[in-house]
């Protein structure tokens, strides 16, 4: 649901990382970018209202007020949003180079264009 709401905004360059066998902190990680900080906060926004619709809320918000790298917290899943130059200076998805990558489903990306 997440993955879906983000690419309802554009989301970017859309990951999913699993992280079961190598963390504790989460199961999943999701990645994406916006071209803004604009963009992030509405992608932010905008998973945060999809997922509260279903009374999924996030444990915590960090990153909000700057908006170049905002973490949603919903304890199994993590999103990351990141603005895109925020992301290429970090490159987070390096530090988890042995996570498996789930593919986004085919539904997921319909009508959002090829992300």
């Amino acid at each position: 649901m997440a993955v879906s709401a983000a690419l309802d905004k554009k989301a970017k360059d859309v990951l999913i990382l699993e992280l079961k066998d190598l963390s504790i902190m989460s199961d999943y990680f999701v990645i994406c970018s916006g071209e803004s900080t604009t963009h992030v906060r509405s992608i932010v926004d905008n998973i945060e209202k999809q997922l509260g619709q279903k009374n999924i809320k996030p444990a915590g918000v960090e990153g909000y007020k700057l908006s170049q790298w905002v973490l949603m917290d919903y304890s199994d899943v993590i999103v990351h949003v990141f603005e895109e130059e925020t992301r290429a200076f970090y490159e987070l998805e390096k530090l988890w180079l042995d996570a498996p990558t789930i593919e986004i489903e085919e539904e997921d990306l319909q009508g959002h264009g090829n992300y």
